[in-house]
Protein backbone atom coordinates (compact mmCIF):
# COMPACT_ATOMS: atom_id res chain seq x y z
CA UNK A 1 0.00 0.00 0.00
CA UNK A 2 1.40 3.40 -0.96
CA UNK A 3 1.90 5.82 1.91
CA UNK A 4 1.30 9.55 1.54
CA UNK A 5 4.48 10.87 3.16
CA UNK A 6 2.86 14.26 3.75
CA UNK A 7 0.35 12.55 6.03
CA UNK A 8 2.37 9.68 7.38
CA UNK A 9 2.41 10.70 11.07
CA UNK A 10 -0.69 9.39 12.78
CA UNK A 11 -1.54 10.99 16.11
CA UNK A 12 -3.25 8.76 18.65
CA UNK A 13 -4.91 10.39 21.65
CA UNK A 14 -4.87 7.37 23.92
CA UNK A 15 -7.05 6.44 26.85
CA UNK A 16 -6.76 3.18 28.75
CA UNK A 17 -6.82 -0.38 27.53
CA UNK A 18 -5.14 -2.25 24.71
CA UNK A 19 -6.90 -0.66 21.74
CA UNK A 20 -4.57 2.38 21.36
CA UNK A 21 -1.60 0.01 21.16
CA UNK A 22 -3.32 -2.16 18.57
CA UNK A 23 -4.13 0.88 16.44
CA UNK A 24 -0.52 2.04 16.70
CA UNK A 25 0.78 -1.39 15.65
CA UNK A 26 -1.59 -1.54 12.68
CA UNK A 27 -0.59 1.95 11.55
CA UNK A 28 3.10 1.11 11.76
CA UNK A 29 2.54 -2.12 9.82
CA UNK A 30 0.88 -0.02 7.10
CA UNK A 31 3.96 2.19 6.89
CA UNK A 32 2.81 5.13 9.00
CA UNK A 33 4.75 6.86 11.69
CA UNK A 34 2.93 7.11 15.00
CA UNK A 35 2.93 9.62 17.84
CA UNK A 36 0.81 8.95 20.91
CA UNK A 37 -0.53 11.39 23.49
CA UNK A 38 -1.47 9.40 26.58
CA UNK A 39 -4.20 10.87 28.76
CA UNK A 40 -3.00 10.95 32.36
CA UNK A 41 -4.99 8.75 34.69
CA UNK A 42 -6.14 6.52 31.83
CA UNK A 43 -3.24 5.53 29.58
CA UNK A 44 -0.36 3.74 31.30
CA UNK A 45 3.03 5.31 30.55
CA UNK A 46 4.73 1.91 30.71
CA UNK A 47 2.41 0.58 28.00
CA UNK A 48 3.17 3.55 25.74
CA UNK A 49 6.93 3.37 26.36
CA UNK A 50 7.75 1.45 23.13
CA UNK A 51 6.16 4.23 21.06
CA UNK A 52 7.05 7.90 20.55
CA UNK A 53 4.72 9.52 23.04
CA UNK A 54 4.02 12.15 25.66
CA UNK A 55 1.53 12.34 28.51
CA UNK A 56 -1.00 15.12 29.05
CA UNK A 57 -3.99 15.89 31.25
CA UNK A 58 -7.33 15.48 29.52
CA UNK A 59 -8.06 19.17 30.12
CA UNK A 60 -4.69 20.37 28.80
CA UNK A 61 -5.92 20.88 25.25
CA UNK A 62 -3.23 23.45 24.51
CA UNK A 63 -0.45 21.02 25.38
CA UNK A 64 -2.10 18.19 23.44
CA UNK A 65 -2.50 20.31 20.31
CA UNK A 66 1.05 21.67 20.58
CA UNK A 67 2.42 18.12 20.90
CA UNK A 68 0.53 16.95 17.83
CA UNK A 69 1.52 19.92 15.72
CA UNK A 70 5.17 19.65 16.74
CA UNK A 71 5.20 16.09 15.37
CA UNK A 72 3.59 17.10 12.09
CA UNK A 73 0.39 15.21 12.88
CA UNK A 74 -2.61 15.83 10.67
CA UNK A 75 -4.58 12.61 11.12
CA UNK A 76 -5.78 11.79 14.63
CA UNK A 77 -7.44 8.77 16.21
CA UNK A 78 -9.28 9.08 19.53
CA UNK A 79 -9.25 5.66 21.16
CA UNK A 80 -9.17 4.00 24.57
CA UNK A 81 -11.14 3.93 27.78
CA UNK A 82 -11.75 7.33 29.36
CA UNK A 83 -14.03 8.13 32.28
CA UNK A 84 -15.64 11.44 31.47
CA UNK A 85 -14.51 14.02 34.05
CA UNK A 86 -16.69 16.60 35.68
CA UNK A 87 -16.11 20.23 34.79
CA UNK A 88 -14.21 21.00 38.00
CA UNK A 89 -12.05 17.91 37.57
CA UNK A 90 -11.28 18.89 33.98
CA UNK A 91 -9.23 21.98 34.96
CA UNK A 92 -9.01 23.21 31.36
CA UNK A 93 -5.97 25.24 30.33
CA UNK A 94 -6.44 28.41 28.29
CA UNK A 95 -6.78 26.51 25.02
CA UNK A 96 -9.05 23.99 26.70
CA UNK A 97 -11.34 26.78 27.88
CA UNK A 98 -11.52 28.14 24.33
CA UNK A 99 -12.36 24.69 23.00
CA UNK A 100 -15.10 24.25 25.59
CA UNK A 101 -16.55 27.58 24.49
CA UNK A 102 -16.53 26.43 20.85
CA UNK A 103 -18.07 23.09 21.74
CA UNK A 104 -20.80 24.87 23.71
CA UNK A 105 -23.73 22.93 25.12
CA UNK A 106 -22.46 19.65 23.67
CA UNK A 107 -19.84 19.62 26.45
CA UNK A 108 -22.66 18.92 28.88
CA UNK A 109 -24.69 16.60 26.65
CA UNK A 110 -24.31 12.86 26.11
CA UNK A 111 -21.05 11.27 25.09
CA UNK A 112 -21.86 11.07 21.39
CA UNK A 113 -22.93 14.70 21.25
CA UNK A 114 -19.69 15.72 22.92
CA UNK A 115 -17.51 13.56 20.70
CA UNK A 116 -19.30 14.76 17.57
CA UNK A 117 -18.54 18.34 18.61
CA UNK A 118 -14.90 17.49 19.40
CA UNK A 119 -14.48 15.89 15.96
CA UNK A 120 -16.01 18.97 14.32
CA UNK A 121 -13.75 21.39 16.19
CA UNK A 122 -10.62 19.35 15.47
CA UNK A 123 -11.57 19.41 11.80
CA UNK A 124 -11.91 23.19 11.90
CA UNK A 125 -8.40 23.32 13.40
CA UNK A 126 -6.90 21.42 10.47
CA UNK A 127 -6.92 17.85 11.80
CA UNK A 128 -8.64 14.87 10.19
CA UNK A 129 -10.16 12.55 12.77
CA UNK A 130 -10.09 8.91 11.72
CA UNK A 131 -12.06 6.11 13.28
CA UNK A 132 -9.99 3.37 14.89
CA UNK A 133 -11.76 0.93 12.58
CA UNK A 134 -10.31 2.76 9.57
CA UNK A 135 -6.80 1.88 10.78
CA UNK A 136 -7.52 -1.43 12.50
CA UNK A 137 -10.05 -2.93 10.12
CA UNK A 138 -9.63 -6.48 11.38
CA UNK A 139 -10.91 -5.45 14.82
CA UNK A 140 -14.40 -4.74 13.53
CA UNK A 141 -16.75 -7.33 14.95
CA UNK A 142 -17.70 -9.96 12.36
CA UNK A 143 -21.15 -11.27 11.58
CA UNK A 144 -22.07 -14.66 12.97
CA UNK A 145 -21.31 -17.03 15.82
CA UNK A 146 -17.71 -17.08 17.04
CA UNK A 147 -17.97 -19.75 19.74
CA UNK A 148 -18.90 -23.37 20.29
CA UNK A 149 -21.89 -22.39 22.44
CA UNK A 150 -24.84 -20.92 20.56
CA UNK A 151 -27.91 -18.91 21.63
CA UNK A 152 -31.21 -20.76 21.96
CA UNK A 153 -34.67 -19.31 21.37
CA UNK A 154 -34.79 -17.65 24.81
CA UNK A 155 -31.39 -16.05 24.29
CA UNK A 156 -32.42 -14.74 20.85
CA UNK A 157 -35.56 -13.28 22.41
CA UNK A 158 -33.39 -11.58 25.05
CA UNK A 159 -31.13 -10.21 22.31
CA UNK A 160 -34.14 -8.75 20.50
CA UNK A 161 -35.33 -7.16 23.74
CA UNK A 162 -31.84 -5.81 24.34
CA UNK A 163 -31.68 -4.25 20.88
CA UNK A 164 -34.99 -2.46 21.45
CA UNK A 165 -33.82 -1.12 24.83
CA UNK A 166 -30.35 -0.16 23.58
CA UNK A 167 -31.86 1.77 20.68
CA UNK A 168 -33.89 3.86 23.11
CA UNK A 169 -30.78 4.46 25.22
CA UNK A 170 -28.88 5.47 22.12
CA UNK A 171 -31.58 7.86 20.97
CA UNK A 172 -31.19 9.65 24.29
CA UNK A 173 -27.35 9.53 23.94
CA UNK A 174 -27.06 7.64 27.23
CA UNK A 175 -25.34 4.33 26.52
CA UNK A 176 -24.72 1.56 24.03
CA UNK A 177 -25.84 -1.58 25.77
CA UNK A 178 -27.83 -3.45 28.36
CA UNK A 179 -28.20 -6.86 29.99
CA UNK A 180 -31.41 -8.83 29.53
CA UNK A 181 -32.36 -12.09 31.24
CA UNK A 182 -35.58 -13.94 30.41
CA UNK A 183 -37.05 -10.76 28.96
CA UNK A 184 -36.21 -8.64 32.02
CA UNK A 185 -33.74 -5.78 31.75
CA UNK A 186 -31.24 -6.32 34.57
CA UNK A 187 -29.11 -3.27 33.83
CA UNK A 188 -28.55 -0.53 31.27
CA UNK A 189 -25.24 1.11 30.45
CA UNK A 190 -24.73 4.74 31.36
CA UNK A 191 -21.66 6.74 32.32
CA UNK A 192 -20.15 3.90 34.37
CA UNK A 193 -19.35 1.83 31.26
CA UNK A 194 -19.77 -1.82 30.36
CA UNK A 195 -17.43 -3.38 32.94
CA UNK A 196 -19.11 -1.62 35.86
CA UNK A 197 -22.55 -2.47 34.50
CA UNK A 198 -21.59 -6.16 34.35
CA UNK A 199 -20.26 -6.01 37.91
CA UNK A 200 -23.68 -4.77 39.07
CA UNK A 201 -25.46 -7.61 37.29
CA UNK A 202 -23.87 -10.33 39.40
CA UNK A 203 -26.24 -9.55 42.27
CA UNK A 204 -29.30 -9.08 40.05
CA UNK A 205 -29.45 -12.35 38.13
CA UNK A 206 -32.51 -14.57 38.43
CA UNK A 207 -32.79 -18.33 38.62
CA UNK A 208 -32.85 -20.13 35.31
CA UNK A 209 -31.11 -19.44 31.99
CA UNK A 210 -28.56 -16.65 32.28
CA UNK A 211 -28.82 -13.26 30.66
CA UNK A 212 -27.22 -11.72 27.59
CA UNK A 213 -25.13 -8.58 27.18
CA UNK A 214 -26.21 -6.64 24.08
CA UNK A 215 -24.09 -3.85 22.57
CA UNK A 216 -25.00 -1.75 19.52
CA UNK A 217 -24.11 1.66 18.12
CA UNK A 218 -26.32 4.61 18.91
CA UNK A 219 -28.62 5.77 16.09
CA UNK A 220 -26.61 8.20 13.93
CA UNK A 221 -23.53 7.68 16.11
CA UNK A 222 -20.27 9.46 15.31
CA UNK A 223 -18.33 6.37 14.29
CA UNK A 224 -14.94 8.06 14.36
CA UNK A 225 -15.02 7.98 18.15
CA UNK A 226 -16.50 5.70 20.80
CA UNK A 227 -17.64 2.71 18.78
CA UNK A 228 -18.81 -0.02 21.17
CA UNK A 229 -15.70 -1.96 22.18
CA UNK A 230 -15.56 -5.43 23.69
CA UNK A 231 -12.71 -7.73 24.51
CA UNK A 232 -11.40 -10.37 26.86
CA UNK A 233 -12.23 -8.25 29.91
CA UNK A 234 -15.83 -7.97 28.73
CA UNK A 235 -16.06 -11.74 28.46
CA UNK A 236 -14.59 -12.15 31.95
CA UNK A 237 -17.18 -9.71 33.29
CA UNK A 238 -20.01 -11.54 31.54
CA UNK A 239 -18.86 -14.87 32.97
CA UNK A 240 -18.57 -13.41 36.49
CA UNK A 241 -22.07 -11.98 36.17
CA UNK A 242 -23.49 -15.39 35.27
CA UNK A 243 -24.41 -14.40 31.71
CA UNK A 244 -24.55 -16.99 28.99
CA UNK A 245 -23.81 -14.79 26.03
CA UNK A 246 -22.53 -11.54 24.56
CA UNK A 247 -24.18 -10.20 21.41
CA UNK A 248 -22.80 -7.23 19.47
CA UNK A 249 -23.47 -5.32 16.29
CA UNK A 250 -21.45 -6.80 13.44
CA UNK A 251 -19.46 -4.09 11.68
CA UNK A 252 -20.51 -1.58 14.31
CA UNK A 253 -18.49 -2.75 17.31
CA UNK A 254 -14.79 -3.28 17.91
CA UNK A 255 -13.79 -6.72 19.16
CA UNK A 256 -10.37 -6.46 20.76
CA UNK A 257 -8.24 -9.48 21.68
CA UNK A 258 -10.56 -11.68 19.60
CA UNK A 259 -8.69 -14.96 19.98
CA UNK A 260 -8.40 -14.54 23.75
CA UNK A 261 -12.05 -13.49 24.09
CA UNK A 262 -13.23 -16.51 22.10
CA UNK A 263 -11.02 -18.88 24.08
CA UNK A 264 -12.36 -17.56 27.40
CA UNK A 265 -15.94 -17.83 26.16
CA UNK A 266 -15.46 -21.38 24.90
CA UNK A 267 -13.92 -22.46 28.18
CA UNK A 268 -16.92 -21.09 30.10
CA UNK A 269 -19.57 -22.22 27.62
CA UNK A 270 -20.57 -18.61 26.81
CA UNK A 271 -21.58 -17.59 23.28
CA UNK A 272 -20.26 -14.61 21.31
CA UNK A 273 -22.54 -13.51 18.48
CA UNK A 274 -22.16 -10.75 15.92
CA UNK A 275 -25.55 -9.76 14.51
CA UNK A 276 -27.26 -7.23 12.24
CA UNK A 277 -29.69 -5.20 14.38
CA UNK A 278 -31.93 -4.70 11.33
CA UNK A 279 -32.66 -8.42 11.24
CA UNK A 280 -33.46 -8.77 14.94
CA UNK A 281 -37.10 -8.56 15.94
CA UNK A 282 -38.28 -5.79 18.27
CA UNK A 283 -39.01 -8.35 20.99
Amino acid sequence: MAVDTDRCVLGIIAGGGAMPLRVAAAARAAGRQVFMVGLEGFAKPAALAPWPHAMARIGAAGRILDLLRAQGVRDVVLIGTVKRPGFFDLRPDAEGAKLLARIGRAAFAGDDGLLRAVVKVLGEMGFTVLGAHEVLREALAPLGLLTQAAPDAQAMSDIARGVAVARKLGEADVGQGCVVQQGLVLAVEAIEGTDAMLARCAGLRREGPGGVLVKITKPGQERRADLPTLGAETVRGAIAAGLRGVAFEAGGAMLAERAQAVALADEAGVFLLGFDPATVGAG
